[in-house]
């Protein structure tokens, strides 16, 4: 039995107060009618916390789409937060895919506090929504090296989650009226932690990153842009939260946190962007003065879609098909590690040739039944049959004899098999 304290009910009192008419005003200010419409979708993969799943596939939506994942405040919904925010026009303009995902348990507030949900596949709430982008990626034909997330509130509170439990998988995030990652964490089944949501919660940008890395122990590839956003008078997650999260975001990446760039794009507002000048910097903060719990406004999904760099209407083009490499000049090996109905496998890809590599495609295809939900140190694409492993930006050079490691966790159905065969670049490569 989850028990909840005072708290708990002051949230749920200050959102409906705060979020309500605002999102109300911004659905009377959104177009009438569109000709895609929102979409439930069931049987989308394991579940444990009983998530529903709702996708906006705008007319605009290209074969390959990027995918933002929006989540929403608590006491909302997934049709809410898409009528009530601009992030489905946006997608109707830009031609990007929206996933809503909509919490189901009482006051319909997002798992951000338990241990489950503070660790990568640890269960509740965020393995459900990553079901929802495998299964986008699957059925949309989803483009897995363009996925973001957006929330608000609670949902603000998942995107910081979300980035820490699945850094391979999100690009960036935008984070309105949040809270650092395991900030609200708990360990007594309470959803709610006052010291945090009155902004007493005070560590070192150390301490701060420290919870995200751990959160998937080993991982060293690439982390997430972070985009935060907050109201100086919040009186419902306070705004110290603000500052612990720039703390957070800028340790994890690794950028100083004296910022690069202040600037006002609006009365009011105070932007600092930290580790970069521009658009897309490593992380974007702004604050908004004397707001309280009520972001997103009118004009903010803009910016948070411009950071994540989908504000053009253009398909980003293939890349040039790196050179193939001369017959034998590869070696592959593979191994897995099975259980139930999930597996994990690790692949060391190694130059065998005279020549660099730079830049390389491994291809392979997975035996009947297994689909590949999670991926490090290579984008795989699709997730079942013929899939291509592309190298991420940090490994795409192999020197001769040098190796790289990749690998990914999928389910099965009970055919645990390896695949028979890879080619490198369209050569054949040795099994090691």
């Amino acid at each position: 039995m989850i028990r909840r304290r005072p708290g708990f009910r002051l949230l749920l009192t200050a959102l409906l107060a705060g979020v309500a008419p605002l999102l109300a005003a911004l659905l009377l200010a959104a177009p009438s009618a569109r000709a895609a419409s929102l979409t439930e979708v069931t049987g989308f993969g394991a579940n444990p916390s009983n998530l529903r799943m709702y996708v906006y596939r705008p007319d605009s939506a290209p074969a390959r789409p990027a995918v933002l994942v929006a989540v929403h405040y608590c006491t909302g919904s997934g049709p809410a937060f898409h009528s009530g925010t601009e992030f489905a026009s946006l997608a109707d303009r830009y031609g990007f895919l929206v996933i809503y995902p909509s919490a189901t348990r009482s006051g319909s507030c997002f798992d951000v506090s338990s241990p489950q949900a503070l660790r990568r596949g640890g269960g509740s709430d965020p393995v459900g929504i990553m079901s929802m982008v495998t299964y986008a990626q699957q059925h949309y034909g989803a483009d897995p090296a363009r996925v973001f997330v957006t929330g608000a509130s609670s949902g603000a509170m998942m995107t910081n989650v979300l980035l820490g439990d699945y850094p391979d998988v999100f690009k960036a995030g935008a984070a309105f009226m949040g809270v650092p990652f395991g900030c609200f964490a708990t360990t007594d089944g309470s959803e709610w932690n006052s010291a945090c949501a009155n902004g007493t919660v005070i560590r070192t940008p150390q301490q701060w990153g420290d919870l995200v890395r751990g959160a998937y122990p080993g991982y060293n590839g690439p982390r997430p842009r972070m985009q935060v956003w907050h109201g100086t008078e919040d009186p419902t997650l306070r705004y110290p939260n603000f500052g612990e999260e720039i703390k957070q975001w800028t340790n994890v990446l690794g950028v100083s946190q004296t910022p690069a760039f202040t600037d006002s794009p609006q009365s009011s507002w105070t932007r600092t962007r930290y580790g970069g000048t521009g658009t897309q910097a490593p992380v974007e903060a702004i604050s908004i003065q004397g707001t309280g719990h009520s972001l997103p406004t009118a004009g903010m999904a803009a910016r948070a879609i411009a950071f994540f760099g989908l504000d053009s209407t253009t398909t980003p083009p293939p890349t040039d098909p790196p050179p193939t490499p001369p017959a034998d000049a590869c070696r592959v090996t593979y191994t897995t590690s099975a259980w139930n109905t999930g597996l994990t496998a690790s692949i060391t890809l190694t130059n065998t040739g005279t020549a660099p590599i730079d830049g390389w495609a491994l291809n392979f295809t997975l035996p009947a039944g297994q689909t590949i939900t999670s991926g490090w140190n290579a984008t795989f694409s699709p997730t079942s049959g013929a899939v291509t492993a592309r190298n991420a930006a940090y490994n795409a050079t192999l020197a001769p004899g040098a190796s790289t490691t990749l690998g990914f966790q999928a389910t099965h159905t009970g055919n645990t098999g390896t695949p028979s065969s890879f080619t490198l670049n369209g050569a054949v490569c040795q099994r090691g």
